[in-house]
């Protein structure tokens, strides 16, 4: 059972206090689907409504911390040491497109070092929290990280280049060798709950390049506190300064960096 410390208490309050709200806007968003104008604007209105929210909870119960947010940006805080990271919708295109697949990601930084995470899916109510040396947990069951050790048996997320993205050449390489090598390759449209499933051993691994810290924080200490493995695309400790990310058990982890490495000497 996970014993939700004071800090966690805050962040799972303001996770389900901006679900709400998203909870009613993603309704609305199925009616709008048939409208010629599309769902587009309210999608964005969506999204910054969630983010005050989020910052508006956090900031009352912890009042001197910093943020980083997609929609905000950085704001600084009398507490120099701490920092909460937030994207208050991630997967804003399934979102826009009634796909029941997105996040709030709440994380929190302690002198420059993740110690707290939540991602909750509003649609589906599961709830991933963790914390530094507490483990991690979905809905309060407790989480590792699946046990293959073979890529062939290894079902691995990613995440895709869309138009006005860097990278599409590169991914192309990485997609050829790392699909020969796995028993399926998935793209879901949520980097937070892509970590969160890791953690939870829905899927083996993970690898994404191009991402803002906020999609990660979270997620990063989901998959450690469950036994995971992360870490940047050149198998590195700056996940959130890189951008790019790989997440797994030790060894599937070492595994798919290898076959990304051959893919960018390749390419």
């Amino acid at each position: 059972m996970a014993r939700h410390t004071p800090v966690m208490a805050v962040m799972v309050a303001a996770a389900r206090k901006a679900a709400r709200g998203l909870q009613r806007d993603f309704g609305e968003v199925e009616n709008l689907q048939v409208s010629l104008k599309g769902p587009a604007n309210f999608v964005t209105a969506a999204d910054k409504k969630a983010e005050k929210t989020l910052f508006e909870e956090l900031s009352k119960a912890r009042p001197g911390y910093g943020f980083l947010m997609e929609e905000g940006g950085t704001i600084e805080g009398s507490d120099k040491s701490h920092r909460w990271l937030i994207d208050p919708l991630d997967g804003t295109t399934n979102f826009l497109h009634s796909i029941p697949h997105f996040a709030i990601s709440i994380g929190l930084e302690r002198d420059g070092q993740i110690v707290a995470g939540v991602v909750y899916n509003p649609i589906s109510d599961e709830l991933f929290i963790a914390e530094k040396g507490q483990g991690a947990f979905l809905n309060d069951r407790r989480l590792r990280v699946a046990a293959r050790r073979e890529l062939a048996n290894a079902v691995v997320a990613t995440g895709i280049p869309h138009i006005g993205r860097p990278g599409h050449k590169r991914f192309i390489a990485e997609l050829g060798v790392v699909m020969n090598e796995v028993a399926g390759v998935r793209r879901m449209g949520s980097a937070a709950l892509d970590l969160a499933y890791v953690a939870a051993g829905r899927y083996d691994a993970y690898w994404e390049a191009n991402l803002a810290p906020w999609d990660l924080a979270a997620g990063i200490i989901l998959v450690r506190e469950a036994g995971g493995f992360v870490s940047d695309l050149n198998s590195r400790d700056d996940v959130l300064n890189s951008g790019g990310v790989i997440a797994g058990n030790e060894t599937i982890h070492r595994e798919l960096a290898k076959a990304l490495k051959r893919a960018h000497a390749a390419s």
